[in-house]
């Protein structure tokens, strides 16, 4: 790792805006780090693309956090993770990368120690998340624990890259896309994108009162491990900076960039 520097930044990257969410988490668990926030809005969402060219566009933009000196890089993006982590490591061995998968496993843990009996457990993801071998395997080893139901919700993505998080119109998605589980309930929700976080509010209000879980926590917890272990946490005592970019030319997805790192969740 001689090519990085503590007080390089971390390089945050999604299809879009929803890996804010993970950009939080980062930010709550080490404020002195520097962040670039990059969003990949004039592609999104990446869950309805080929795998090929969802790693030739993280591909792509790893270069330019390379070229920005990022001392790492974290996939905030299930689609992107799953189409592109293993082959960008094998590139890039000496940098850190972390990826984000559906947080499978720890809502199993929490379901089977609740009651130690199978549970229903439903993943939001994108269709490409859902479709691609890592999920399947992750879902497969959990079998015995519990019933893992798959919910390609892509048009939730668009609505939350449009700022309409509790807006009429994602509630009518979600009515729709939810009905099945309000008369057959689960027993918690895996949200398998970064940017269904901010439907929290919206699936709670049609789901009730069901546990969520999300990679946004364990992806930074992950990532202050990997710059501990390679001595590179910035351990100066300043103040982080958070600098956001998108790849939209019109500016409105640099605004709710702006307005989702600051809002509740």
């Amino acid at each position: 790792m001689e090519d990085y520097k503590a007080e390089n930044p971390i390089a945050v990257f999604d299809s879009g805006v929803g890996g804010i969410s993970v950009l939080r988490e980062i930010h709550r668990l080490l404020p002195g780090e520097d962040c670039l926030f990059f969003g990949d809005s004039k592609n999104a969402p990446y869950g309805e693309k080929s795998t090929d060219k969802v790693l030739e566009l993280t591909s792509s933009c790893v270069d330019y956090f390379l070229e920005k000196k990022a001392k790492a890089v974290v996939l905030a993006c299930n689609t992107a993770t799953s189409a592109a982590a293993k082959k960008l490591r094998e590139k890039y061995q000496d940098l850190i990368i972390i990826g984000l998968e559906p947080a499978v496993k720890p809502a199993v843990l929490w379901d089977y120690k609740k009651g130690g009996v199978p549970a229903r457990i439903l993943v939001m993801a994108t269709e490409l998340t859902l479709r691609e071998k890592k999920f399947l395997n992750l879902a497969s080893r959990c079998r015995d624990k519990a019933e893992i139901i798959s919910l390609p919700a892509p048009g939730l993505v668009r609505l939350v890259e449009s700022g309409k998080s509790g807006s009429e119109e994602m509630a009518e998605y979600l009515e729709e896309i939810l009905a099945p589980y309000k008369e057959n309930p689960v027993d918690s929700v895996v949200l398998g994108c970064t940017h269904f976080p901010f439907a929290r509010a919206d699936i709670k209000r049609i789901l009730g009162d069901v546990p969520f879980f999300d990679g946004a926590e364990g992806a930074a917890r992950q990532l202050k491990r990997r710059l501990k272990e390679e001595n590179l946490l910035d351990l100066s005592g300043k103040k982080g900076t958070i600098t956001f970019e998108n790849s939209s030319e019109s500016g409105v997805q640099l605004a709710l960039s702006k307005e989702l790192f600051s809002a509740e969740i």
